[in-house]
């Protein structure tokens, strides 16, 4: 080949690549579903959440912008080192577009920086802090299943107006105890009751027992377990050996269906809850459920792992609507689009992040009132996102005007 013809043949390329669309990056879309897969929230999300996302995937069509769609996974194992180390990888090297569940609160807020001043979306379906969407909000994180604002304001009031006006507090260690101790107090607070007592307990412990002693000596009416996972689980069976649900009342700040299919039904029935989601909720969402469960051990879907389908179907309709896979476009389109699938049949995107859908008030069923495996809490009130979520403008997010 001749110079001239080398040139001409340098310059077409130019041309080629300079005139081809730039909708999408040259290897598609790729996400990362970070979780615990070995922990005391695995169960809850963990590999669960990746087949939540797969079918979200599957059922969007498999590609986007004319790309394939990449999923890939990762376990954070409840470090905070561990987890910004896979973020940065994924970001900086595989170039991972969607990061999203995240359980662990603490770990999620320092995802939320790093994903701020580097690329890609993150959207949380495990973490609930509301700090996430207030002081530390970004342009680019989501949150999608609840936050500690909107379990403990359902939660909180609809058990003290039914009585329980006295509070003792056993907050888990870290970030998410923290936000909902914040979050339960200003809900009692504001319905007439008053907090007694707090002690912290240690992520993972196996031993409640210290605890429970000085929560069950305050006499408080209500006692409350501000944990998750199977923190969740060893402190109501370890609560319902030391015979605290017999002269207090027992409550949760997140009280899983895996976790009441591993307390089982005599031992957690009567516990009221709050949560974003449940998969019986309606047809659709039995519907979905019975796929996944077919997919997944047997299992039907948490909330978590529901709400991982959710933001990753309405992640890609985004894309596909702003018609590239810039992420400043398709975080505006995740704002503008109204959320509509199986578990949100009409819900939408605030400007500070969070994704206003119903948060129901559940109830552990008995034994006698359970008619599967499965059937584990009956629905007792859903309150709309609006009146649920933090008010707008008063969570101190840089990205609204403040009201």
């Amino acid at each position: 080949m001749s110079w001239k013809s080398l040139v001409a043949a340098v310059l077409l390329g130019l041309i080629v690549i300079q005139d081809a669309p730039a909708n999408a990056g040259p290897d598609g879309i790729t996400i990362g579903v970070l979780n615990d897969q070995s922990g005391p929230y695995a169960d809850i999300t963990g590999k669960g959440s990746v087949v939540a996302a797969q079918m979200a995937v599957e059922d969007f069509g498999g590609s986007v912008l004319g790309k394939p769609v990449k999923l890939i996974s990762a376990d954070h194992q409840q470090k905070v080192d561990i987890a910004t180390s896979i973020a940065r990888k994924w970001l900086d090297l595989e170039k991972v577009d969607l990061i999203v569940d995240v359980p662990n609160s603490g770990i999620l807020l320092a995802i939320q920086d790093i994903v701020r001043s580097k690329s890609g979306i993150l959207i949380a379906a495990g973490g609930g802090t509301s700090k996430f969407t207030g002081e530390a909000c970004s342009p680019y994180g989501f949150m999608w299943v609840y936050d500690s604002y909107a379990l403990a304001n359902t939660m909180g009031r609809a058990v003290t107006e039914r009585g329980g006006k006295s509070w003792f507090f056993l907050p888990v260690d870290y970030a998410w105890g923290e936000a909902l101790s914040a979050d339960l107090s200003a809900a009692i607070k504001a319905s007439g009751g008053k907090i007694v007592g707090s002690v912290k307990t240690p992520l993972n412990t196996p031993d409640y027992s210290s605890f429970l002693l000085q929560a069950q000596a305050s006499k408080a009416d209500v006692v409350a377990l501000l944990n998750a996972g199977a923190d969740t689980i060893n402190s109501v069976k370890q609560a319902h050996e030391f015979g605290i649900t017999q002269g207090q009342r027992l409550a949760t700040g997140l009280f899983y269906l895996n976790d009441a299919y591993a307390v089982g039904l005599r031992t957690a029935q009567g516990l009221i809850v709050a949560d974003g989601y449940y998969w019986d909720r309606t047809p659709e969402t039995r519907a979905w459920a019975e796929r996944f469960q077919k997919r997944h051990q047997g299992r039907m879907p948490s909330s978590i792992q529901m709400g991982v389908y959710s933001a990753v179907l309405h992640y890609l309709k985004s894309a596909a609507a702003a018609a590239t896979d810039d992420r400043d476009a398709i975080a505006k389109k995740m704002r503008e689009l109204p959320v509509r699938d199986a578990m949100v049949p009409d819900g939408r995107v605030r400007e500070d992040g969070i994704m206003l859908h119903d948060i129901l008030l559940l109830q552990v069923k008995t034994p006698a009132e359970s008619k599967s495996e499965w059937d584990l809490f009956k629905i007792l009130s859903a309150t709309p996102g609006e009146k649920a979520y933090r008010p707008l403008g008063q969570g101190n997010c840089p990205l609204v005007a403040q009201r």
